[in-house]
């Protein structure tokens, strides 16, 4: 039986890989964001999970 690959969550947790299809999957439902909004953080804030969360989070109050 092969896994689900849609339901996988990040190997580094704290690291957002932008080339892994199922990671973006991940970070953009976790984040409530586009695939294209999630890239403009990464390229704002760097690849980590919580600079990447308090930018968006920045950026939703401003």
């Amino acid at each position: 039986m092969s896994d689900d690959t849609s339901l996988r969550a990040p190997q580094d947790a704290s690291r957002i890989a932008m080339g892994e299809d199922y990671e973006v999957r991940y970070w953009t439902n976790k984040f409530g964001v586009s695939r294209e909004r999630l890239q403009e953080a990464v390229n704002a804030a760097g690849n980590g999970a919580a600079a990447v969360e308090a930018f968006l989070k920045r950026q939703q109050v401003s």
